[in-house]
Order: structure tokens, then sequence, then C-alpha cells
């Protein structure tokens, strides 16, 4: 099968915190898919310096930050990854607000409810990646090679992160490594196949060592090789390769035996802006608010903040707990009551993951219980520097990789390797010490899923680990036994297989009929 692939193009400015800037065309006809440079001469001849081929490159970091609010719907990664889960409740004004997260909740997403966006931001990001490899190939014996393979294994590594969320989303999807020409088509393959496809190129990535394991703070914000540890590892654990279990365990133990990564001393303080990029940080996705360009009426995708703390916020704030307020908290992801309730008492992650406001008094929302998300709260010092609309710059990074992550999985796959039990128990309880609690004697692969309900609740990762543990012998924490109708009757359905993958959006299947939509 074939689909078209749409390149989304814009005017404006993108940064990830680099001294780096790109340039955007715009166009009405599919001449936008063939790229043009600013000062018109041919591109070859442009893209012959660092300057002009770190402005390849930062373009292709841009799309991680679409999904946040790309001109067209909220779809922050985080809200997609938890409204499918056991945590949170949708919210929002009502049940029609933001439709396709509370059809997707309710496991009844159709082609016009479903996160339709992500496929053009992340397919975005896949072209901008191949003109990036494409570029620095052109000045390989021309360039520093030090560069010129930094700037390719980058991209390369990128790439492969956006096939990943488009493959735990949608499943089967077009899968291509060179861009396309007309008519802009790919082959539409099984999500098996895309694995398959990608877990090579991963691997040879890696292979090449290429990507030192951190970068340094002026470079903050680049795709490090721990990051594609942990993306090998987030990849096979998903797809239950047992056959790679082993090299995922040892990519692990890199990390774990590398000086620069730590878990950080205070779990709550990994939030604050001073926590960004701390010693337990292996990816995140920067945003600021002393630069923003993002504002009502003008380009969504522009550099700057994100929207996220307003978006999962209560509404008609009158001020307090660090935060001015207002009107702005737009009521979406309350958290359920009992995912308050499963911390134990003396759990440190509570406060900072719970942010408990039930002695207060606002504007209640659709399915308000007064306790929202504590990771990504608002606070009035994370949009103070903003000069456009604060409601939309909060600098709140968003975390992708932790180094407590790294801990778990290595427990986990110790175990799922026949591994040291002592060496896995020893991971566990390095993340309950931070946490504040005892240790424990011996671990099962449920004692670990439940430590990552607690570790990771609200960042997006909850739900996939329920899907990827349909597939874990003896795990009870699984989707087709959590992910059932509540007694407050808001889910009505029951997650089943055909839901691991959600719906096509109805604008690519028009675009082209022999697309094949998932059963959902």
């Amino acid at each position: 099968m074939k689909t078209k692939i749409y390149n989304k193009v814009w005017a404006g400015v993108f940064s990830f915190l680099l001294p780096l800037s790109s340039f955007l065309v715009t166009s009405c006809s599919d001449d936008f898919l063939e790229v043009k440079n600013p000062t018109g001469e041919p591109l070859e001849e442009y893209y012959t310096n660092e300057q002009t081929l770190n402005e390849a490159l930062t373009s292709a970091y841009a799309p991680l930050h679409w999904p946040d609010w790309d001109n067209v719907a909220y779809n922050d990664l985080t809200v997609d990854g938890e409204i499918m889960g056991d945590d949170f409740w949708v919210g929002g004004a009502h049940n029609q607000d933001n439709q396709h997260w509370h059809r997707l909740f309710n496991f009844e997403g159709d082609a016009n409810n479903t996160l339709a966006t992500l496929w053009g931001d992340f397919y975005s990001g896949i072209k901008r990646c191949n003109d990036a490899i494409k570029y620095a190939g052109w000045n390989k014996g021309k360039l520093s090679d030090d560069f010129i393979n930094k700037m390719e294994m980058q991209a390369r590594l990128l790439r492969v992160y956006y096939y990943n969320i488009l493959w735990h989303y949608y499943g089967n999807i077009p899968f291509y490594l060179e861009n396309l020409s007309l008519p802009y088509t790919a082959p539409q393959i099984k999500a098996d196949e895309v694995y398959n496809n990608l877990l090579p190129e991963l691997e040879d990535i890696i292979a090449s060592n290429v990507l030192p394991m951190r970068w340094s703070n002026a470079e903050a914000g680049r795709v490090s090789q721990a990051f594609a540890y942990m993306l090998y590892a987030e990849m096979v654990m998903y797809q239950n390769d047992e056959s790679r279990f082993q090299k995922a365990l040892g990519f692990m133990k890199e990390i774990i035996n590398d000086a620069d990564y730590s878990l950080n001393p205070s779990f709550s303080d990994i939030w604050k802006e001073s926590g960004e990029w701390c010693q337990e940080s292996i990816f995140e996705i920067n945003y600021n608010d002393d630069q923003a360009q993002r504002d009502w009426g003008t380009a969504a995708l522009n550099a700057g903040g994100t929207v996220f703390p307003t978006l999962c916020s209560p509404n008609g704030w009158g001020g307090g707990e660090g935060w001015d307020g207002g009107n702005d908290g737009w009521g979406f992801l309350p958290m359920r009551i009992e995912t308050y309730n499963m911390y134990a008492d003396g759990d440190l992650r509570r406060e900072a993951t719970c942010w408990d406001v039930r002695g207060y008094s606002y504007t209640d929302r659709y399915q308000d219980t007064h306790i929202w998300h504590g990771k990504y709260r608002p606070q009035s010092e994370n949009n103070k520097d903003c000069p456009t609309s604060k409601n939309l710059n909060y600098n709140n990074n968003k975390r992708i990789y932790r180094y407590a992550e790294t801990l778990l999985n290595a427990a986990e796959l110790l175990l799922r390797t026949n591994g040291g039990l002592s060496e896995a128990t020893g991971y566990v309880n390095e993340v309950r010490a931070r946490a504040g609690l005892a240790a424990v004697d011996g671990v099962s692969i449920d004692d670990i899923l439940k430590e990552r309900h607690l570790e990771f609740c609200g960042e997006g990762k909850r739900y996939f680990d329920l899907v990827r543990a349909e597939g874990i012998p003896g795990a009870t924490q699984k989707a087709s036994l959590v992910l059932v109708p509540d007694t407050y009757g808001y889910r009505t359905n029951s997650w089943t297989p055909s839901k691991k993958h959600i719906p096509l959006s109805q604008s690519e299947l028009d675009a082209d009929p022999t697309l094949e939509q998932n059963n959902y």
C-alpha cells in the first residue's frame, strides 16, 4: 500500500536551545516539497559550510516541539500517552472538548477522532532528517569528518525516533529512508515490518559510536549515544523481542557505569527549571519563555515555550501555590483519586507527581478531581520572561528519558534474561531509596511494572507499559486487565488487542484510497 506524505511548511524560525537557526519556505502547490534556500542559489552551493548545515539539522529537530500545539490540535505526547491509560481523566470543559481525546480514552476512536496531526508532524520530521543526511553526504571529504559524521548520525537517530512514535501509535505506516519524488507516496508496511526495518538502522547508528554518551551543557538538546541506548531498549521491550534483550541490557549497563549519569538526589527537584539537564536527564525536549516567538495569531510552530502547563491545570484559579492563575487553566488531564492513593505514605514522589488542591475553590471543569499533574504544573516563574502570550510559553522542558528508567529497564531485562535477581533488586531499590521507601527483598516483573507506574506517572509511559505487558509472562498489570470500564461511567469500553494501534485520520485515507485503516 502507498500513502501520500505531506511535509509541513511554515514561515518562521525554530530553535531547540542550540545557537542555530533554520529557514522555511511557504508554497501553495506540491512544489513545496522541493526545498529551496532563501538566497536563491542551488542547494549544492548553499549547503557547503557548517553554519548552513546546522540550519538543516536544527530544522530536523524542530518537529520535536510540534505536537504541543501545531496550529491544528493540542496533541501533547504526554496527554496522548496518558488519556488511554488508567491514571488520569481527559477533562476539559465537557466531553466534546477535544473530543478525539475523549473518544480515544473510551477506545472508540475513528478516522475523524484520532491523533491526526502526529502523522504530519513526524513525517515532516522524517523528511527534514532525510534532507540533513543528504546535505551532510554532499560535504563528506570537504568539511571536518567529525562534524559531518555527528550531523549525519544525529539526523539518522532523530529519524528513528520519529518513526518510533508513529510506530507506537499507528503501527502500520508508510516507511522510507530517502525522500520521495512525485507522487510522493511510499509503501505502507505492517508494524512488525517497521520494527524489522528500524532496528538494524538503530543498531548501525549505535555501532558507529560517533555520538557522545552525553553532550556538554552548551549542546544540551542534541540526541546522544545514551539516547540511542534508551530508544533501543524502549523499542525491543515494546516489541517483546527476546532475541535483543541481552544487547539492550548491555546498553543499560553502559549508561549505569557511565559517571555522567546518576539519580538526582531529589525527585521533586527534577521538575524545576534548575533540574533541567541534571545528572539524571538523558534526553529532554527544550522549551524556553524568554525568547518566545509563539503567540495567538502567529504560527504556533514558532520557537518558544510549551502550552502543556496551561492545558493541564485548574480553571479560574484565584492565585496561590506559586501561580497567578486566572482563567488560563483549561482543565484537561485531572488526576484520578485512585492514582493519588496508590502512593504509600512517605513516598516522596507523590507530592511532586500529584498537585493536590482539594482545599481550594475555583471553576470546576469536566471530571475535575482537584488533583492535577504535578510534574508539569504551571508556576508563574516559569513564564515570567515571556514577551508574548504567557499561557502558550512555559519553559518546562519535556523529559523523555531519565536515568531512573535505565535502572528499571535493566532490572526488568535481567529478570527476563534469567539474569541476577539480586542485581535486579538492587536497581529497583536504588529508585525506591530516592523515593524515601524501604528496600525490598527480591523483585518480580509485577514489582518492576508497579515501580514504573509510581516513578513515571504522568510522563506518557503507563499506557504503553500496559500494552507491552500483554506479552510478558506473569504480568498482571496489563492492558486487558486494567483498561476496563470504571465505576464512574466515564470509560464504558475495554481495551482489546485491536486497540493497540489507533485509527489513521480521514484526511490521510482521502489522500490515498489504497491506505489501509487499522482495525480499531
